[in-house]
């Protein structure tokens, strides 16, 4: 018998080292049935935990509710593959069966997995009371449970919450130090994150490659450009170069600001670059607009073997209809064909505008016509493309037709309805369609409505219902975008009074954008104020403010 045990033991060992499938998960299972060894609590954890690494979370609970004994790692094995596969609401559950039945407790891990279901369920109510759970068992201290509990907290924007739990321990450990600074920079607080990494080095904690890592997370915008390039010198310093997902977070963080210098020589230093590190770079290149240099690197990757997910297909394809390249878009296109990618949404959608942009609407209605469960997202990204092309009345009967199949219309669908309006210049759908998004579908303007609809006003020549309709937005300070298309219509009328109002507005806000003087500029040359016009490029010139020229493109 003994002999049997060990051999047993030994296949499962090798069965979850080497991932084979739930079939031979099965069959095992058997062996061990016919052996009566399933009484045995161990060999039951290790099935469920096969079963559940294959997906088969039906066999998975089928072995958990037959196993006579039940012990506290076969309560979390199943917890936790329930957690895993996002099925919060039967962990939750089986949480609340276990404590009813009383012959088992919680541990800490039995805990982690449960606070991981809440926050990523977005449950605060239940992360409260699993919290007070947890010092009822007298865990509240556990490292492992505090961590679970930093995490979750922070992860759900509660970082007050967090941080008491931080501070309760005695000595938190480096990852609860690194879990802590991460949910203040997760939640947008990177200066409080910034000051308990001081605090952690002046407590003798030296950080890892983690702690960086957690401290770049939080540097969203450009300003923070300083600070992140500061972070990678103690990076540099700390001998933390060779880490590959610091490294990897370094490449995202310049991908972010814009730095593409910065990006492409941190990514040039890893020896194997994860997806995500090729992703960051190709999408910022996409951002920055230097859209053949995305190409070229996506071609790079697809070379070395890896699969391109929807997310980078979409920025590529938005690459492809920037830079008119429609024979950058059709390989893209096969490639989506080849890998069965083309039912994502995102990706058809993008496919669509890709082809729109590029010039050959035709083929993008046909691919819009091709896909059986039209989304609203792909509904929208047609009637944008009807828009763009002057086709206003076509954009209407695909609205129509959103309405007759039972979808529900949203802000996006009436921005590309607004746009189309504005590309016709029909006020009068134009008022209707704007008045229709808050009376029947309960939409309130967001920027890009606004600005929309005041080009249908401003453009037709209704220049002060355009301006009114500004000022009955009641906001303290008005987006830059909506005062900016006021004054493009003026410019287009040659309204120089109201543009000069309207120029202080924008020139309050943003007194070095110059593309606005400009506009102002030609208004005053279209009435033929010369001198105003020379005062104002000379105060250009003097101020070193540059309006950055057009550029026109066209691929060969």
């Amino acid at each position: 018998m003994c002999t049997m045990l060990i051999r047993f033991k030994s296949l499962l060992s090798e069965l979850s080292q080497t991932h084979q499938a739930s079939a031979r998960t099965k069959q095992l299972h058997a062996y061990i049935t016919r052996a009566h060894l399933f009484l045995d609590p161990f060999f039951a954890t290790k099935i469920v935990r096969l079963y559940a690494g294959n997906g088969d979370l039906q066999s998975a609970r089928h072995l958990f509710d037959k196993s006579p004994q039940r012990s506290v790692f076969l309560w979390n094995s199943m917890i936790r593959a329930y957690a895993q596969a996002h099925k919060f609401e039967d962990a939750l559950s089986l949480y609340r069966n276990m404590l009813r039945n009383g012959g088992t407790q919680p541990d800490n891990f039995t805990y982690a997995c449960i606070l991981r279901a809440f926050h990523e369920n977005f449950d605060e109510d239940g992360l409260r009371i699993v919290h007070g759970e947890v010092i009822v068992s007298g865990l509240e201290m556990d490292s492992v449970t505090c961590s679970a509990l930093v995490t979750a907290y922070s992860k759900l924007g509660l970082v007050g919450e967090a941080i008491k739990v931080f501070y309760g321990m005695l000595a938190p450990d480096l990852v609860l130090w690194n879990v802590m600074i991460s949910g203040y920079c997760y939640a947008g607080f990177w200066n409080k994150g910034l000051q308990l990494f001081r605090e952690m080095r002046q407590n003798g904690e030296q950080p890892d490659g983690y702690t960086f890592i957690g401290l770049i997370s939080g540097l969203l915008d450009s300003s923070l450009l300083g600070i992140g390039q500061g972070i990678h010198g103690m990076c540099l310093k700390s001998g933390f170069d060779c880490h590959a997902h610091l490294s990897s977070a370094l490449v995202t963080m310049y991908s972010r600001f814009k730095i593409m210098n910065s990006a492409y020589a941190v990514f040039t230093n890893l020896y194997q670059p994860d997806f995500i590190t090729w992703s960051s770079l190709i999408t910022g290149y996409v951002q920055c607009g230097d859209y053949e240099k995305a190409l070229t690197h996506c071609r790079n990757l697809n070379a070395q073997g890896k699969k391109l997910d929807p997310i980078l297909i979409a920025s590529l394809l938005v690459a492809a209809a920037r830079s008119a390249n429609i024979l950058a878009g059709t390989q893209i296109h096969g490639y989506v064909v080849r890998h069965g990618l083309q039912s994502d949404v995102m990706v058809s959608s993008s496919l669509i505008d890709m082809y729109s942009k590029c010039g050959f609407l035709t083929l993008g209605i046909q691919l819009f016509r091709s896909i059986s469960n039209r989304s609203i997202t792909s509904y929208n990204t047609v009637i944008s493309c009807y828009g763009l092309h002057g086709l206003a009345s076509q954009a209407f009967k695909l609205f129509e037709e959103i309405l007759k199949n039972g979808l529900q219309p949203d802000e996006s669908t009436f921005s590309a309805l607004l746009c189309a309006c504005c590309h016709a210049g029909l006020v009068t759908h134009g008022r209707e369609i704007f008045k229709t998004m808050q009376d029947e579908f309960s939409i309130q303007p967001r920027t890009e409505h606004c600005v929309h609809y005041v080009k249908i006003l401003g453009m037709a020549g209704y220049l002060d219902e355009a301006y009114n309709f500004i000022w009955s937005l009641g906001q303290p300070v008005v987006d830059s975008g909506i005062w900016g298309a006021l004054l493009s219509c003026c410019d287009a009328n040659g309204d120089s009074e109201l543009a000069e109002v309207v120029a202080q507005h924008l020139l309050g806000n943003e007194p070095r954008n110059g593309a606005y003087r400009v506009m102002l500029s030609n208004v005053y040359a279209s009435d033929g104020k010369w001198e105003d016009v020379r005062q104002l490029r000379d105060g250009m010139s003097n101020a070193g403010v540059i309006k950055n020229p057009a550029l026109s493109m066209v691929a060969v």
